[in-house]
């Protein structure tokens, strides 16, 4: 599928955390959008599957067991999910697969403070979740701003900025790169 070309702007405000023998990303994006507007982004399956790197089976908004199907190119891999805690609309805590996502939601004078804190197992992994993450934020920003470019997930991202995305937050986070590995 041939996307529209994204400008991918500014790197967010990134950090990262040690929890307990896991790794913390934490992410942040101001979003033009009140955060009602922006949790139906985060859990209507329609609104996810044009935005994120993952279709969903069912509407997240509600505790209780989902599958995530992670989407590349022609191929699909369901992980299953649990949606922890559902706090309509500020705050929104998931697994995907061995991972925790927690979305935090905070209205501001011009819409939303979203916070994601991505909890994944591999350090070296966190540059690569930010690159995608901002890539997927703009797209979603795109479809809550009513100008939708289409989901943009996995090879396809590296035709919008993803490497380079992925060097800067590498950067970013203290975290050198294997120049062997993209």
């Amino acid at each position: 599928m041939t996307h529209r070309p994204i400008d991918p702007g500014p790197l967010a405000q990134v950090s990262l955390e040690a929890t307990g023998d896991r790794w913390t990303l934490v992410f942040v994006r101001e979003l033009p959008h009140p955060p009602a507007k922006v949790w139906q982004a985060l859990t209507d399956p329609a609104q996810v599957g044009e935005w994120a790197p993952y279709t969903v089976d069912r509407n997240l908004g509600s505790i209780g067991e989902a599958t995530l199907t992670m989407v590349d190119g022609d191929t699909a891999e369901p992980m299953s999910a649990t949606v922890l805690r559902a706090g309509e609309p500020r705050l929104l805590e998931h697994t995907w697969g061995d991972d925790l996502l927690r979305w935090v939601l905070t209205p501001t004078e011009t819409g939303t403070r979203l916070t994601l804190r991505h909890t994944l197992a591999e350090r070296d992994w966190t540059p690569r979740v930010a690159a995608g993450w901002h890539i997927c934020l703009v797209v979603a920003q795109r479809l809550l701003d009513g100008d939708p470019v289409g989901p943009i997930r996995g090879e396809a991202a590296r035709e919008h900025g993803w490497d380079e995305l992925h060097q800067s937050y590498a950067g970013r986070l203290g975290i050198v790169l294997d120049s062997m590995v993209p």
